[in-house]
């Protein structure tokens, strides 16, 4: 009887990993995804943590019967419960490298998009500096800037001095620096993207 008892003792603690893996592996997802998101500039911490929740659960949910039946195909002396935790912790693994792969992708992506960005804004004041009037050379530091073409094109507005007007350009960063930019209006930007939008 205590040989036997011995035998689940071990077995249980070879194979409780799935639940404090998944605890362990939700938070790990919830940080990876609020400073590396695998869509757009930014993610809460909380919405990361959702959205972790959920690929975890369907991970354990979908796969750790199918990776159970594979693991015991090769080791069919695992006890099937044992085989079923390997396989969950083993889906949920898969998904923090997924989330984690995602977001590295996702931050190159970003990355470039704001050195175009700075780089369009640049030439953008260059631009205004050397031909805009005088009442919009003055605010040439105070650049609004509104994405086209994210990476791409951009257009860039400065403030009037003295009236209520911008004086805008847009930029095409994929043309040399000498022709990349042009006369846009005097339309501001937030009015521009309603239009756009």
């Amino acid at each position: 009887m205590d040989a036997v008892w011995l035998g689940r003792l071990r077995w249980r603690r070879r194979g409780a990993w799935l639940w404090p893996a998944f605890v362990a592996a939700t938070l790990a997802d919830a940080a990876i995804g609020h400073w590396l998101p695998a869509t757009g500039d930014a993610e809460s911490a909380i919405g990361a943590g959702v959205v972790a929740l959920f690929l975890n659960l369907i991970a354990v949910i979908l796969l750790s019967r199918p990776a159970a039946a594979l693991l015991r195909r090769h080791r069919p002396d695992l006890p099937v419960i044992v085989a079923r935790d390997y396989g969950g912790t083993t889906a949920i693994t898969a998904v923090t490298l997924a989330i984690a792969a995602a977001g590295l992708i996702h931050h190159a992506s970003v990355m470039s998009d704001r050195a175009a960005q700075h780089d369009a804004v640049t030439r953008a004041q260059a631009f205004i500096g050397a031909r805009a009037p005088a009442e919009f050379r003055r605010h040439v530091l105070y650049v609004s800037t509104f994405a086209i073409q994210p990476g791409r094109i951009y257009r860039e507005c400065v403030p009037s001095a003295t009236t209520p007007r911008t004086y805008c350009v847009i930029v095409d960063e994929s043309r040399p620096f000498a022709s990349s930019v042009r006369f846009s209006g005097y339309e501001p930007n937030a009015l521009f993207g309603e239009g756009v939008n």
